[in-house]
């Protein structure tokens, strides 16, 4: 992992009870949450077998609150959807590669029917209707989350929108008539609060404590590191995929069990449990629009993968949506719409990963947002560290499901984005 020094633990493998029981008690502590005191000895977080993670116990410190509509971890979001998801449909999808469970909740009538061609032969023919079916003109919207494990913002978001789905409200209380209203209007509506558990799971916080414009814990717990608490960071964490755990280091939450980053997965040749289960679900859906939510960027920003150039115009307009309501609530750089909402982005410009690949594989318009940390914030081009506020973040996680909701009713989906022959 790009060449770091790291110390590397192992439990011993002794027949004393005892140490087989200390050894468990520890794990316990620190995967369910239990305070951890700070000391300058790091904490010892269990990979594979007798192998362990160390990360400095300082970057495990939480809050001394933790607001109550702050729900990220792996167990207590699969917990509040087992008790509060009534009116859609709670199911596991499938399996991660360390063997944990992935949930979505379901909302509306699947499509109805086969069509008569793939993706591929629908765009030759001219018509991608002869690809999702008789009921092409249904409106489908997926809200995707967690696919890297340390960033909370999306998980947030996507329980606190399933809260407004299921009581008019927001966790906070708040009432959302915009989203509301656009739930109603479509035909089908799939969140997918942590698409990547294993990465979750390996960061042991529900919530990271704010450390101003100092972004090394977050990388680190995001990217990896070594003992010392020296981060891979990015882009370089993208070098190795499949990561070997079986190096010194702590792999970060990027990748699932396997080391690998559902993000650059080996789409085309043995891809991932976890990108087989989008796969089969998205080719089952054929989703129109999905919001693929990240943590990363000083303000909360719209970005495009590879994507048909026939779908640009629907992304410009999508773009528009989105940061017009943001730049209007103050969560954008300037409160100049010439600047903030209109797209400059070119098809691929920002190279061809997961999003791009879904594009290819079913037709659907998947679209990065990548928001700012509870964690830290970085400084603008001029300097300036601009805080935004745990709630600020989760309101503009609600506004980009608002907006792109309200954009896909208003747009009518796929089937108006791209012209159709005139079948016989």
């Amino acid at each position: 992992m790009n060449n770091m020094q790291t110390n590397r633990t192992i439990f011993p493998t002794s027949n004393s009870k005892l140490m087989h029981l200390l050894a468990k008690s520890i794990l316990m502590v620190l995967f369910f949450g239990i305070a951890i005191s700070v000391n300058s000895q790091p904490t010892k977080i269990r990979k594979q077998k007798n192998q362990t993670f160390q990360i400095p116990k300082d970057y495990l410190r939480e809050p001394d609150i933790i607001p109550e509509y702050w729900i990220s971890s792996y167990e207590d979001v699969n917990a509040f959807l087992k008790k509060n998801v009534h009116k859609g449909k709670l199911e596991v999808i499938g399996k991660s590669a360390g063997g944990r469970s992935i949930y979505a909740v379901f909302y509306g009538k699947a499509r109805q029917g086969n069509g008569t061609s793939t993706f591929s032969g629908a765009l030759g023919f001219g018509d991608v209707g002869v690809y999702r079916g008789p009921d092409h003109n249904k409106i489908v919207y997926m809200g995707l989350t967690g696919v890297h494990g340390c960033e909370f913002e999306g998980i947030v978001g996507n329980v606190n929108l399933i809260s407004v789905i299921e009581t008019g409200k927001d966790l906070q209380g708040k009432e959302w008539p915009e989203i509301t209203a656009a739930v109603a209007k479509l035909d089908r509506l799939i969140l997918i609060p942590i698409m990547n558990p294993d990465g979750r799971v390996r960061i042991p916080l529900r919530m990271e404590v704010y450390r101003g414009s100092n972004d090394n814990v977050h990388q680190f717990l995001n990217t990896g590191g070594n003992a010392e608490g020296k981060q891979t960071g990015w882009p370089m964490i993208k070098e190795f995929i499949p990561l070997d755990f079986s190096k010194p280091g702590f792999p970060g939450g990027y990748p699932n069990d396997a080391g690998v980053n559902l993000q650059h997965d080996n789409f085309m040749g043995n891809p991932q449990p976890e990108t087989k289960i989008l796969f089969e679900l998205t080719e089952r859906e054929k989703p129109d629009l999905i919001l693929n939510m990240h943590t990363g960027a000083t303000y909360i920003s719209v970005l495009s993968s590879y994507m048909e150039a026939a779908l640009k115009p629907a992304y410009d307009t999508l773009y528009r949506y989105i940061n017009t309501e943001l730049t209007l609530k103050g969560l954008k750089k300037t409160t100049d719409l010439k600047i903030e909402a209109v797209s400059k982005s070119v098809p691929g410009s920002m190279g061809c990963y997961l999003d791009g690949l879904l594009n290819l594989h079913c037709g659907v318009l998947s679209v990065v947002i990548e928001s700012p940390s509870h964690g830290f914030n970085w400084p603008d081009k001029a300097g300036k560290v601009n805080y935004f506020s745990p709630d600020q973040l989760i309101n503009g996680q609600l506004i980009c499901h608002q907006e792109a909701m309200r954009f896909l009713v208003e747009s009518g989906g796929r089937a108006n984005w791209t012209p159709e022959k005139k079948r016989k």
